[in-house]
């Protein structure tokens, strides 16, 4: 029954990830509303509760949409000219011949692709005949068109005024991320709802000095702040007619629009760029912007309906030659990725759209790694991810490399480029290929194959994304919780009643080896450097059945030795069941050199926390208590911190945390 609760897991979490929603509904701007029930659900761990969150899940995105089966999936020819997974998960065969990303030859090859993904959903155990779809409806809209022709972190900088100031906790060094608040060292730049608050700050009252509304039906996920540019990233949807007359949809879109801020009194709007696609995140460097959205194409659609399946840039479709294919002829969603200069904000500088199943992103100093999820794939009976290369420079954006690897990621921390390699740690799964889909689900057949446990695997990629280095088979019937790569050495933590936390020598890229495994009770969601020899852990603690949390667990592990890691100490919050540090890093506070930390953590009541560590263990210097429980911020600029939470910006003195002032926005 646990591994079925998994394999749903898997299916539900990745039709969540694949269902294309207008802006005004999508997750992230609903969140807010239903954060304190999240919190609630929280209490114990998901492994338990999965049953009940897929059952909702299911409902959901029943509810929005029919298009979002893209799992169990047949493969087409091409698969065995192209990178595969092996089912086997050994050493030998954990990814085949590596190719070169190829471009579309036109948009008819998209079309074809999609329609081939519609033939597959379609077939899934009868689910979409349940849904009011069939397979004569794929052919009549086919035929149709014939007739009528989509880190490291907390660094200081030096503001306007010369006093230090903390950045965003980013996954790269040196590669910017926009937040939801952002400081210049003189002003805070907060998303308050539909409207960017700029705040000045140089004096110890502060003052709201202006503020940039938008329209009541966009959604302002986060913003970036650059000398005299303000970068405002904002969702909207747009309805729009099919070019052949045959009705019409809602579209979603991405915008970035960029303001001259010179005078923070009176901003003024140097231009604004667009995209289709709900946003996935952005990352800045070297004075170019690269703004990276999800965009989901139509299914029943006509060939000569363009618009409804191939992704916009400034109002023009993205050429064929700019869009990436994926390895198996099949999909239904992109990832768009709009370059542009900051200077220069009124075009774009170059766009590129990556085709089949849009997933999670990881950013290096170079380069863009898009990654999928896949399940079920034909000659494999484990879960699987497919990973794309788009080299960027200077706004440039240049497929490079392609390919597949057994097992599951985490999240970005799991995967790390260093020295130009990639490494990357996944989670195992089985996946049926018996009676699959929902139908195998509710039927109770699992398939022919017999269950296994999970398993965990280390790779190591050369530039052309080729593996030199793999270890497998680790840590049996448990999942990686959290990961972190610093140079030459790798840390992981698996969890399933206790928390192995594995060290892995990288210094030989062609032979990875586990040097270090320590076992504690509980599991860390986020790992982070502090400094010479130690890593800190944020996570959970939990009883002796691996059940029931029993608070927030802090820890400080002794890294000095990889292959002798040790916690040095550790400290738990017994009234608190979760923190959002696992799920978004750019949540957490550090500042290594002041030797500060903190993060916001949440049970009956929902408090934010800042500790500093010494010899003698974990002290608490500052917490408060809040009345909310959505995103929240921490960020010093000079001698005071500043706590944002909703619309309300308190400030403290750094030293003993006193409160200086407040403002409501």
């Amino acid at each position: 029954m646990e591994n079925r609760e998994k394999e749903l897991e898997e299916l539900i979490r990745s039709m969540a990830e694949d269902t294309g929603i207008p802006a005004s509904i999508h997750p992230d701007a609903v969140e807010k509303k239903l954060e304190a029930t999240k919190r609630e659900k929280k209490r114990r761990l998901r492994k338990k509760n999965i049953a009940g969150a897929a059952a909702a899940c299911l409902c959901l995105a029943v509810g929005i949409t029919g298009g979002f089966l893209h799992f169990f999936r047949g493969s087409s020819d091409t698969d065995s000219m192209m990178s595969g997974a092996s089912s086997s998960g050994a050493a030998d065969g954990a990814a085949s011949e590596v190719k070169m990303i190829a471009s579309a030859e036109s948009y008819d090859e998209i079309y074809d692709c999609i329609q081939e993904e519609r033939r597959q959903q379609t077939a899934d155990t009868g689910i979409f005949d349940w849904l009011g779809s069939s397979s004569d409806s794929a052919s009549s809209a086919d035929s149709g068109t014939e007739e009528s022709a989509s880190a490291d972190s907390g660094a200081s900088f030096s503001g306007n005024t010369g006093e230090e100031y903390s950045d965003t906790n980013v996954r790269e060094e040196d590669v910017g991320e926009a937040d939801i608040v952002k400081t210049d060292g003189s002003f805070l730049y907060i998303v308050n709802g539909h409207t960017v608050e700029i705040v000045g700050i140089e004096a110890a009252q502060m003052a709201k000095l202006s503020e940039i509304p938008l329209e009541d039906d966009c959604y302002v996920p986060e913003l970036y702040v650059q000398g005299d540019r303000l970068v405002i990233v904002y969702g909207r949807t747009e309805y729009a007619e099919a070019e052949n007359g045959a009705g019409g949809a809602y579209k979603d879109y991405v915008c970035a629009a960029v303001y001259d801020i010179s005078d923070r009194a009176e901003p003024k709007k140097a231009g604004e760029i667009s995209q289709s696609g709900c946003y996935n995140t952005m990352r800045v460097k070297d004075g170019y912007v690269y703004m990276i959205s999800s965009f989901y194409a139509e299914l029943a659609v006509a060939r000569d309906d363009t618009c409804a399946y191939i992704p916009e840039v400034q109002g023009s479709m993205i050429e064929a030659s700019d869009i990436y294919m994926p390895q198996s002829m099949i999909g239904d969603q992109y990832t768009v990725i709009t370059s542009f200069s900051l200077e220069n904000p009124e075009e774009k500088t170059d766009s590129a759209a990556v085709f089949g199943s849009s997933g999670m992103c990881y950013v290096s100093a170079e380069n863009i790694y898009i990654t999928e999820s896949c399940y079920g794939e034909e000659g494999t009976d484990v879960t699987g991810t497919a990973i794309r290369k788009i080299s960027y420079k200077d706004g440039i954006l240049q497929g490079t490399a392609q390919t597949k690897v057994d097992g599951t990621l985490n999240d970005s921390f799991s995967i790390d480029e260093y020295n130009g390699n990639l490494r990357l740690v996944t989670t195992v799964s089985q996946v049926s290929t018996g009676n699959t889909g929902f139908g195998g689900f509710f039927s109770g057949d699992s398939g022919e194959t017999q269950a296994r446990e999970d398993s965990n695997s280390l790779y190591v990629l050369d530039p052309d994304l080729k593996i030199i280095g793999e270890i497998h088979d680790l840590a049996k019937d448990e999942s990686v919780y959290s990961a972190r790569f610093m140079g030459d050495v790798g840390y992981f933590v698996t969890f399933r009643q206790v928390d192995p936390l594995f060290s892995v020598d990288l210094s030989d890229p062609a032979n990875p080896e586990i040097i270090g495994e320590l076992k504690i009770p509980g599991f860390s969601e986020y790992l982070h450097p502090y400094g010479d020899g130690k890593l800190l852990g944020i996570g959970m603690d939990v009883d002796e059945a691996g059940v029931i949390t029993e608070g927030v667990k802090v820890s400080m592990f002794d890294v000095s030795d990889p292959s002798d890691v040790k916690e040095l100490t550790n400290c738990v919050l017994e009234d608190m069941y979760g923190t959002d540090v696992g799920d978004n890093y750019k949540a957490v506070f550090v500042d290594v050199e002041k030797n500060l930390f903190g993060f916001l953590a949440y049970g009956n009541v929902s408090k934010y926390y800042i500790f500093t560590y010494d010899e003698n263990g974990f002290r608490e210097v500052f917490s408060r208590e809040l009345t909310v429980y959505g995103d929240v911020r921490g960020l010093y600029v000079g001698d005071r911190f500043y706590l944002v939470s909703g619309n309300t910006v308190e400030s403290f003195t750094m030293d003993g945390f006193k409160k200086v002032d407040d403002i409501v926005l």
